[in-house]
Order: structure tokens, then sequence, then C-alpha cells
């Protein structure tokens, strides 16, 4: 992926939180495109290209939050790995719920990671900072369709 752009899809309405992500994401050393949907519904018209996401990319990696409005992610994570289009792209709970309940659910609907967002600005920076070393750097994504 170093030639190429990776596109990620933050699925999150806490707007701090979006903020503190793309700030993360600007320093990245590869070149990546960040798509922010705010609740799952939206994610969910992002990713089967609905109305005004007709013309997205298909994101190569999902950061998914938990707690959100009108679908949570739960229920978004279990749509993405049931549908045969999309449940190739990793999927990473990126959630401030450390409840075993979600952990076991996450995974029982086919989450590829599962990471509680730390609390304080430098921290987030330094979880985000990780995954991209590792997500962005070492690892190789299914093709795009």
């Amino acid at each position: 992926m170093t030639n190429s752009t990776v596109e990620i899809l933050l699925v999150e309405d806490s707007e701090p939180d979006i903020l503190l992500t793309q700030e993360a994401f600007e320093d990245a050393s590869v070149k990546n495109r960040l798509h922010i949907t705010r609740d799952g519904e939206e994610a969910l018209h992002f990713l089967k290209k609905k109305g005004k996401y007709q013309a997205v990319p298909r994101p190569d990696v999902i950061l998914l939050d938990i707690n959100m409005p009108r679908k949570n992610g739960l229920e978004v994570l279990q749509e993405i790995k049931a549908d045969p289009e999309l449940a190739s792209i990793p999927v990473l709970m990126l959630t401030t719920s450390q409840a075993e309940e979600d952990v076991r659910s996450a995974y029982a609907r086919h989450a590829n990671g599962y990471v509680v967002k730390p609390v304080g600005f430098e921290n987030f920076l330094d979880a985000i900072r990780a995954f991209e070393r590792f997500w962005l750097t070492f690892v190789r994504f299914p093709p795009r369709l």
C-alpha cells in the first residue's frame, strides 16, 4: 500500500474525537484519506454508495464507534460482515466502552480488533499513531472491487 492512498472510514459521533483523529492522520507517514460519517445509518449509506455517497471510494479499513445515534456500531458491524460485498473490509471498533459484553459482541460479529479510546489528548494521538504504524504500514488490504 505504500504507493497508493489508504481510504479510511471513521464512523464517529463525537466531534472532539473526530478532530483528534483527523489531526493524528494528517501527520501520518502513509498517504491516507479520512472519510467521516457521524452515525450508523450514514455509515451504511456511505458503504452502500447511496444518495450523496454514490461516488465515494470503498474504504480499506473502517474505524467504528459503538455508542452512536440511530444505529449503533455493533448493528453496523453485523450488517457489514453479513454483506458479501463489504465483509472483507477490516473493521476496528474504536470506542469508550470497556464493557465485556461489548467486546464479546464485537468479536462475535467478526470485528478485526477492539480498541478502547484512551483518555487524554496525547494518549489518544498515541493510539491513532500505533494504529497507523501497524494497519497502514504493515497490513495488506484486500483489493478494492
